[in-house]
């Protein structure tokens, strides 16, 4: 998943944590830059085994645009707690449950933006009730399910977590796995990065990648379901993914009526990899939905 190059707030953006009315969560917070109109709120959901840092990198040209971007540890992910060992509480209709109490503290309506298994959460919570929000983008989340590759990825690591612990799962994957496919640390990452990553991986809790997991080898497609909402949609990700092979997506965009954006250069984060260009992408397509000044209108 996403490695970002800093678990540092960007410049004017602020860690803390946000108190719903169903727990708390950790979130980076950014303002809109000084001297700019406000255009809007935008709630942004990590992947799996990620972070609310992974979207560090955006914070800034988003500001720039005019986006108060606030970035959020789902339950049991990094910084925000949850149960060690029951997975019932991350279920997907939990989860979606969540953002919409996330988005009410924050302040609704919001953009609503998913990457990867954030995605496929961000999705949920539309479904359960798409009132609260201007647009939704997934980013790099596809349909349904994850490839087959991939499934084989999370079967491995729920059969690894089955009979070790976390810090003897971390050890495994330093040696085995590519750092793009895990998030864990690559011969190049400066010391605190790596322990960056390390903090990150021990806090996330085992019921929450498991339970994660489970949803990515399992997930139905809803887009029908989703195409049926009166709200406009984006789906951005890179020229290549195996997790979601690029032309499933172009499909599901297709099938939504969505803004298709594709970031050259780029694979499964193209927010950590080229964020300028990312952030460009969204922030047109989150002035434009608003422009159209309906729902829907800009489809």
């Amino acid at each position: 998943m996403s490695r970002p190059d800093t678990f540092v707030p960007p410049p004017g953006a602020r860690a803390y944590t946000l108190r719903t009315a169903r727990g708390e969560f950790a979130v980076v917070d950014a303002p809109v830059a000084e001297g700019v109109e406000v255009k809007g709120i935008v709630l942004l959901l990590p992947g799996f085994t990620g972070s609310k840092e992974d979207f560090n990198p955006l914070h800034v040209p988003l500001a720039a645009r005019g986006y108060r971007t606030v970035a959020v540890d789902g339950r049991g992910q990094f910084e925000s707690d949850g149960p060690e060992g029951d997975e019932s509480a991350y279920m997907q209709a939990e989860l979606a449950a969540d953002v919409l109490a996330q988005v009410e503290a924050v302040g609704a309506p919001v953009h609503l933006l998913g990457h990867s298994f954030g995605g496929q959460v961000a999705r949920a919570a539309v479904l359960l009730d798409h009132t609260p929000f201007r647009s939704l983008t997934l980013m790099a989340s596809g349909p349904a399910q994850i490839s087959e590759p991939q499934q084989e990825r999370v079967r491995l690591l729920r059969d690894t977590l089955a009979v070790l612990t976390m810090a003897q799962v971390w050890e495994a994957m330093q040696e085995t796995e590519a750092p793009e496919r895990t998030g864990t640390t690559a011969p190049g990452d400066a010391p605190d990065i790596q322990e960056h990553l390390r903090r990150r991986w021990m806090g996330t809790k085992p019921a929450q990648l498991l339970a994660a997991g489970r949803q990515l080898c399992v997930e139905p497609d809803r887009v029908a379901e989703l195409a049926a909402l009166p709200l406009a949609f984006h789906v951005v990700s890179g020229a290549w993914d195996d997790t979601w092979p690029v032309p499933l997506l172009d499909d599901m965009a297709t099938r939504l009526g969505a803004r298709r954006t594709v970031i050259d250069g780029t694979e499964h984060s193209p927010n950590t990899e080229r964020p300028l260009e990312t952030a460009r992408a969204l922030a047109d397509f989150w002035h434009e939905t608003d422009g159209a000044g309906a729902a829907g209108e800009n489809r």
